[in-house]
């Protein structure tokens, strides 16, 4: 087994004082060195986070012994090394930001764990319906379900009307890891739709318990490795290389800092162009190192996981190269 753990979850659950509990779960964090981000809200928590294998259990334990975050579903994947380059603990209006006017807590779509869902999927009056970003659906999905083209679950209702003719159908939505899904199901309730169902723990726990049958491509993540593979049954490729059109699933970040957009890019072409989606970029003079990853951290000398938590109590961080004296 690998030595490091990435875990990704999430719960809607009442947090009566985020700002407080943002500090106590920094803390956390920084005792058992993991990094991540973490949102925290007075609606629930939200999470990806790395560490050792060791760490990480410590982590899972103590969630689980709080009784606000009991029913966390943790989808638990194994890495090398840390999948995050920082932590961040930061307080939210949302766990994920939506506007959307409604309350998952109070009406959300059906839970279906994912050999429900297998089961259900192919149904000729079933409707899959992907809620991630187009940049997550063009590097991976479920054959034949609904995209739309949005940047962001804030701009659902302006492509609920693309499901209008299907109303008549059971409607199952999916995302990375469901949390989207919990208030993209709960509006399209509150905008008619009867029979509304949500992969529960989303594509991640789909390929980890059922080997991932019938998702195409590769599934983004919000950390360094970008994207990675799901379907363990009948694997495919339906992303091509950005520069030469070749079938790839490798995602990377464009490396002129101007861009950054997310392209999938060949090896060879990664290569040849440096890292760059365009001639325009790779003539850029700001142009950053290509590694072959293709993922860029924000990372900075003076750096350290302390930096959020010590920022907030009016105490000087220390460099990365000073000790990290435990928090009384």
């Amino acid at each position: 087994m690998k030595p490091y753990r990435v875990l990704l979850y999430y719960i809607y659950t009442p947090i009566e004082n985020p700002d407080q509990y943002r500090d106590e779960h920094h803390r956390l964090c920084l005792e058992l060195n993991l990094l991540g981000r973490v949102i925290v809200a007075a609606e629930g928590l939200n999470g990806t986070v790395s560490g050792l294998a060791a760490d990480c259990e410590k982590y899972m334990d103590v969630l689980h012994a709080d009784p606000r975050f009991a029913g966390i579903d943790f989808k638990v994947d194994e890495g090398d090394t840390h999948a995050f380059q920082k932590l961040h603990v930061r307080t939210k209006a949302e766990i994920v930001h939506s506007d959307l006017p409604v309350d998952p807590r109070r009406q959300t779509g059906i839970h279906l764990e994912p050999a429900e869902f297998q089961r259900m999927k192919n149904d000729p009056d079933v409707v899959l319906v992907d809620m991630r970003s187009n940049y997550e659906h063009a590097v991976g999905k479920f054959g034949g379900a609904v995209t739309f083209d949005m940047e962001n679950l804030r701009e659902l209702p302006d492509h609920v009307h693309e499901l209008d003719h299907l109303r008549d159908k059971k409607i199952i939505t999916y995302c990375t890891g469901g949390i989207k899904c919990e208030k993209a199901s709960a509006y399209l309730l509150a905008q008619g739709f009867e029979n509304v169902y949500q992969l529960h723990g989303g594509i991640i726990k789909y390929g980890m318990e059922v080997g991932g049958e019938g998702f195409d491509g590769e599934c983004y993540v919000f950390d360094n490795r970008l994207a990675v593979p799901v379907n363990q049954v009948n694997p495919t490729v339906i992303s091509t290389c950005y520069r030469c059109g070749v079938p790839t699933a490798r995602l990377i970040n464009c490396a002129s800092p101007a861009c950054n957009n997310h392209v999938t890019l060949c090896d060879d072409c990664g290569h040849a162009h440096e890292g760059t989606c365009t001639d325009a970029c790779k003539a850029d003079p700001h142009r950053r190192p290509y590694d072959g990853t293709g993922y860029y951290g924000k990372q900075t000398q003076s750096y350290s996981p302390l930096q959020g938590y010590k920022s907030r109590q009016g105490q000087r961080v220390p460099f990365v190269n000073e000790p990290l004296h435990p928090i009384e």
